[in-house]
């Protein structure tokens, strides 16, 4: 993010437009909708500039640009057909350390318009930081058609029960969840969706009426799915912006994190090899602690918690003192890795079974039981394997696995640094040596890997 998104007032502020064409005409009405008290510059106006003068919406001073016109100003916007016009404004206003818009030439910017969403109080700004307009615009339509109009009623709704709802609920915790809770109500969320008519007043009165539920904590144990944020399912992403504190592991991509909500407090006990951050143990007693202090805790997990996540040892704790949780599947990383490396599971010419199994080794050794694995017409998938690549060939191999079986191991599966690295049991391990292969790696095994030179359409 190289800009900072802000909303600044301008009713009855002082603003220059210097340019008096259809682009200017353009910026202009924005400033309108915000109030502002408009001087526009320019030697020419165009008719409807010339319309809003004669309605007192704008002053004119029909002249040229001059650097004393900037004095007293709240910001200003270049609209001119003329580069020199345009870089001269520019350069004043930033001497002068005044805010700046030159139309198109995002370089001489302090300040960019974004592409708005306008449910009056509620403002919706998307910004390509200039980059590219015409996809922000396309963006805002497609978020216009999720926002219906009922939404600047209930803002206004709000806002006018704030003081009272601040003293019913001292602390800005309570607060928030009343309000998540109101916002949630049967009757507002049929409202928002327009298949309910209420008046302003009868939403100021269910707010009245509404009550807070008392400040239990609850956890919420969510799968992060295997590292593309575009996998999250809406319930994760509900959750994800409801948490007051979130605890999370390696597995969770930067893309992900950035998802939960802003002001959550974020504690890493990410685990890796020979060094945990936290115990499993410690984790569990630190769920139950944040929850008994009444906070919701997010439990971000990478893949789906229930496999190979230890989420079921963390349930039994809180089971076992009682704390409200609430599960949320993810999509597996051997589902979701698979998948954007183009290898399907199963295939009836290929694999009729597939065994999930984990390549942690402890003391150098990995116990699994290899004459199952050997076995033909199955595919298998194993986690957290990079490492005991070597022993997890050579096993397979010693137990009848044929040494052309396909393999692929797959770094950063589903995200845009995704690679995939496919071989046999007898050279993935110098193949995936050359291209220097790190975790997290996915390994899968099977005849179903040669279809990955046919299905493979991430890449």
């Amino acid at each position: 993010m190289k800009s900072l998104p802000i909303f600044i007032k301008l009713t009855n502020r002082p603003v220059l437009v210097v340019g008096g064409g259809d682009v200017a005409l353009r910026k202009i009405d924005m400033l309108l909708k915000a109030n502002a008290k408009i001087t526009v510059i320019s030697s020419k106006l165009c008719k409807k500039l010339h319309q809003y003068h004669g309605q007192k919406k704008i002053n004119v001073k029909l002249k040229a640009f001059d650097k004393n016109d900037l004095t007293q100003m709240t910001l200003v916007v270049a609209a001119t057909n003329s580069k020199k016009v345009n870089s001269l404004v520019s350069k004043t206003a930033k001497d002068l350390n005044i805010p700046v818009n030159v139309v198109d030439e995002p370089s001489l910017c302090t300040f960019t318009m974004g592409s708005i969403i306008d449910r009056s109080p509620l403002l919706i700004a998307i910004s390509s930081e200039g980059n590219a307009p015409v996809l922000a615009k396309f963006v805002r339509e497609k978020i216009e058609t999720l926002i219906p109009h009922s939404f600047a009623k209930l803002a206004l709704v709000m806002g006018s029960m704030r003081e009272v709802i601040k003293k019913r609920h001292h602390t800005i915790q309570s607060r928030r969840i009343f309000w998540e809770g109101f916002i949630d109500h049967p009757l507002v969320r049929q409202f928002l969706n327009q298949t309910k008519k209420l008046s302003g007043q009868q939403l100021i009165t269910l707010a009245k009426k509404s009550k807070i539920q008392k400040n239990h904590g609850e956890v919420f144990l969510v799968g992060g799915g295997p590292g593309n944020p575009d996998l999250l399912t809406f319930r994760a992403l509900h959750l994800m912006q409801r948490a007051d504190v979130c605890l999370y592991d390696k597995l969770i991509s930067k893309d992900v994190l950035n998802l939960v909500r802003r002001d959550a407090e974020l504690i890493y006990v990410g685990k890796e090899r020979d060094r945990h951050t936290m115990p499993q143990e410690k984790i569990n007693h630190l769920l139950v602690k944040l929850a008994k202090k009444g906070m919701r805790v997010l439990r971000l997990k990478g893949g789906d918690p229930f496999i190979f996540g230890r989420g079921g040892e963390e349930i039994e704790m809180l089971m076992d003192h009682k704390i409200p949780f609430q599960v949320v599947p993810g999509i597996s990383a051997a589902n979701g890795v698979a998948s954007y490396a183009g290898i399907p599971l199963t295939h009836r010419d290929y694999a009729q079974s597939c065994t999930f199994v984990t390549g942690h080794m402890k003391n150098e050794y990995l116990t699994l039981d290899w004459e199952s694995l050997a076995k033909p017409s199955q595919t298998i998938v194993v986690y957290m394997g990079l490492l005991a690549l070597p022993t997890i060939s050579s096993e397979l191999i010693a137990h009848g696995a044929k040494k052309n079986l396909p393999i692929a191991v797959v770094e950063q599966g589903t995200t845009s640094d995704q690679k995939v690295v496919t071989g046999t049991l007898f050279n993935i391990i110098r193949k995936v040596e050359v291209k220097k292969l790190k975790t997290p790696s996915l390994i899968i095994i099977g005849n179903v890997v040669k279809l990955r030179k046919k299905l493979n359409w991430f890449n």
